[in-house]
């Protein structure tokens, strides 16, 4: 089937699959080792009162059948080593019908921890990882050539991706306009890596040029990607080397790195050097196969008019999924850059009475600033989403609705998993009497001050985010060091909305 079969782009399927399987791998590790504390039975957003109230059709999910800590556990560590086995080929392996059916395991699996991940799974990347996970179920392996259709619809993921992003910066900052928004970006970013400080310090024609750039590469190229070959090499080559420049910016969990995968999709590595294969290289398509593609792209174009009709609108929003399958979506990033940054810092005493010039010591996070001296660390495709949750709420603490009051809760009582999510904990061995939060102004420091001081940061208190803190009632003294599902419980009604401000 000469119009169904595009042999010619074999090493572009094989280099997304197996990137494809490696973000999957980078995905449900994250869940595994950081759902307990954010989500878990006794977590601060707990699955269990969530699918209490969200039925099955609104957020399908194995865990809306049943939920406990050991299943969801079991699922995620079950995706990272499924992942880990198509990553090495584990697809190519098996036949076609029974890779395919790899492939829709691990979509299902994620769809099932995204769907009642609640604020901790609210990213864009989460639905476009969905997105082009459906997709290569139908992508096909080793025993048949690649299909056009699929990788044209991987190429319209690309351009909403890209597009989407382009138009919101147009619509949306004035400084996108002006060319200025790099002057601020790098430094408010919501967690810079460890090349920010020296981005944000360059010239101010180079930002503007990176600018326009940005522009070039979000609203031109990605229609080049629907033109014939070697242009459409060409821009998404384009594409994979602004994604890149933007990985040694900052950390923005597997965004870029899935972008880059996408685009990958649309190389034709012949035109790179790469071996030319024909369809007599592959076995014959079967019949069910050429059936289930043309199903999934009628049902692509169909569910596209929303995300389509969102580009189009000048109320366009922002990674919004139109279906609770997340099969096709919408995305963009940035629509807003801060001209300052603002940092929540968490404290906690052991002194019975708190007053301001009480022995506070800090919280560290992993990724998100606060001692001013340490250096900012590189962690993405990885996705702290404690620490991203942690910039959101220094933007206004309507973000922290949720789960801001359970969190503070959890220190209050020496929390385990809790503590796993942080760099360091100040109580090692009892937990703090009071915890409290404050606002701070970051800003990168200068080229002297860097030299004079070491810092890599400058802060100035603003003022309490939330005030000193304490359990309603005392721990019994040698008591058990986890707190039981009912104190939990108990303390975490102490706190309200008007608590924090």
């Amino acid at each position: 089937m000469d119009w169904f079969s595009a042999p010619g782009y074999w090493l572009s399927r094989l280099v997304f699959q197996r990137a494809l399987a490696g973000l999957y791998l980078v995905a449900f590790t994250a869940a595994a080792l950081q759902f307990r504390a954010l989500l878990g039975e006794h977590g601060m957003l707990p699955i269990p009162r969530y699918t209490a109230y969200v039925r099955f059709r609104h957020a399908p999910s194995l865990f809306q059948l049943r939920y406990s800590d050991r299943l969801f556990a079991g699922c995620s560590w079950t995706g990272a080593a499924l992942a880990a086995a198509v990553a090495a080929g584990a697809a190519d392996a098996v036949p076609l019908g029974a890779a395919m059916g790899l492939w829709l395991v691990l979509w299902a699996l994620y769809l099932s921890i995204v769907n009642v991940g609640q604020t901790w799974y609210s990213f864009g990347w989460e639905s476009l990882l969905l997105e082009a996970g459906f997709l290569a179920v139908f992508l096909g392996n080793a025993d048949v050539a690649p299909p056009v259709l699929v990788l044209w619809l991987l190429r319209w993921v690309v351009f909403r991706v890209e597009f989407g992003a382009g138009l919101i910066k147009m619509r949306g900052d004035p400084c996108w306009r002006r060319l200025t928004c790099l002057y601020y970006h790098h430094e408010t970013q919501p967690m810079p890596g460890p090349l920010s400080w020296y981005f944000h310090h360059l010239p101010r024609s180079l930002h503007r040029v990176e600018c326009a750039a940005n522009h070039v590469v979000q609203l031109l190229v990605p229609v080049l990607l629907l033109t014939p070959q070697p242009v459409a090499t060409v821009a998404a080559l384009t594409i994979i080397g602004t994604q890149l420049w933007l990985v040694v910016s900052g950390n923005f969990a597997w965004l870029n790195w899935i972008t880059i995968t996408l685009a990958v999709s649309a190389v034709d590595f012949t035109w790179l050097g790469a071996p030319a294969r024909t369809g007599a290289d592959f076995g014959g398509t079967p019949v069910w196969y050429v059936v289930l593609v043309c199903a999934l792209t009628a049902l692509v174009l169909v569910l596209s008019y929303h995300p389509a009709r969102n580009l189009l609108s000048r109320r366009q929003v922002m990674n919004r999924s139109f279906d609770p399958l997340h099969l096709v979506n919408t995305y963009g990033a940035f629509g807003t850059v801060g001209r300052i940054r603002d940092e929540v810092v968490v404290e906690g005493t052991s002194d019975p009475l708190p007053r301001r010039d009480s022995h506070w010591l800090a919280y560290e996070f992993k990724g998100k600033p606060g001692d001013v001296t340490r250096m900012p660390r590189q962690f993405a495709p990885y996705h702290l989403r404690l620490d991203w949750l942690m910039w959101f709420a220094a933007l206004s603490p309507g973000y922290t609705r949720d789960w801001f009051g359970p969190f503070v809760t959890r220190l209050l009582v020496n929390d385990r998993d809790t503590l796993r999510l942080l760099r360091h904990n100040p109580f090692p061995d009892a937990p703090p009497l009071y915890v409290r939060a404050r606002l701070f102004r970051y800003r990168f420091t200068t080229w002297q001050e860097r030299r004079e001081t070491g810092a890599w940061w400058d802060r100035r208190l603003l003022r309490d985010f939330l005030p000193p803190t304490r359990l309603a009632a005392e721990r019994e003294p040698g008591g058990a060091d986890e707190p039981t599902p009912e104190e939990l419980a108990a303390v975490d009604a102490e706190f309200d909305d008007e608590d924090v401000y």
